[in-house]
């Protein structure tokens, strides 16, 4: 391991305030910052995804925003590898590198790597999607109890995308979900140092909610409405979007398309605190106390 190179992750559920911290440590070191959003990668997806403000791009360099299109075949896999790539190089000048977001899956894959898992047909993935749509989790859990009984006994059943993803792979390859799960924690050739970002839950919360307000004032609508037709698409299975779809096909209201993303964004953000929760490597810090967190980070890397 080098110890002179450190990996800094700021992390914490969707509307805490990651961002404007993470830049301001990022002017500190005189460094850059790698995206951990699985959602801001799609150029396609910037007002509903609260992709950072051009300002804000063009104060620190940031890394896989925009890069992809929703198009494109992406996974926690190929993340992993792009991340370690731009460490590379980023280490090569500077010792401090920060990786910043809520996507776990991702965090984990560059912390921890990530077992390699098959590329999954888009039909496949489609039919599962409608599946979902048309019956509900309850018929996906059941395939998942028939055809990988392990991974459904330690699957968060309430989670559609991991039981989803379970069932592509088994599908795809006639094996098991669990099968492809080595659980080898990979050894990285650089120091990680992981910050949690916390607020009081009613306060983050109320920070979701007007910043759907925002979304929708800056034109979340129109930008969704442009991808109507792509909706089945995995990119687009995004809180902001998939709630939207079905408003502009006449299924409900505009008032109870709003009040579905805030209460999905409030659910996603709960799911992600649970993630974030059992990694035990963590260091929590409420997300207004820049000072403290600042402090840390300068005790632990020696500077």
């Amino acid at each position: 391991m080098d110890k002179t190179k450190t990996l800094i992750v700021i992390l914490g559920p969707t509307g805490i305030g990651k961002t404007d911290l993470s830049i301001e440590i990022a002017q500190l070191l005189d460094t850059e910052i790698i995206s951990s959003d699985s959602r801001q990668l799609f150029k396609e997806l910037k007002i509903g995804t609260a992709v950072p403000s051009n300002e804000q791009l063009s104060a620190i360099k940031h890394h896989l925003i925009g890069n992809k299109s929703i198009f494109d075949n992406y996974s926690a896999g190929k993340y992993e590898i792009d991340v370690l790539e731009i460490l590379e190089n980023i280490f090569k000048n500077k010792n401090y590198a920060l990786l910043v977001g809520g996507s776990g899956m991702y965090i984990d894959a560059v912390c921890k790597g990530i077992d390699d898992l098959p590329d999954i047909d888009q039909e496949i993935r489609k039919n599962l999607c409608k599946r979902y749509d048309n019956e509900g989790i309850e018929s996906l859990r059941f395939d998942l109890k028939r055809l990988d009984p392990e991974c459904y006994s330690k699957t968060d059943l309430q989670n559609s995308k991991r039981i989803l993803k379970a069932l592509e792979i088994c599908i795809q390859t006639g094996k098991t979900y669990s099968s492809f799960l080595k659980n080898s924690e990979k050894k990285r050739y650089f120091n990680i140092i992981k910050i949690g970002l916390e607020r009081d839950r009613n306060e983050l919360y109320d920070r979701i909610d007007k910043r759907i307000d925002i979304m929708l004032e800056s034109g979340l609508l129109e930008e969704a409405k442009q991808f109507l037709e792509h909706k089945d698409l995995n990119s687009l299975n995004t809180v902001g979007y998939k709630e939207l779809f079905p408003y502009f096909e006449n299924n409900y209201s505009f008032d109870e398309a709003v009040r579905l993303i805030k209460r999905n964004s409030r659910h996603y953000a709960k799911r992600q605190i649970t993630w974030f929760k059992r990694d035990k490597e963590i260091i929590w810090f409420n997300a207004d106390d820049k000072e403290k967190i600042i402090n840390f980070i300068n005790e632990n890397i020696n500077i």
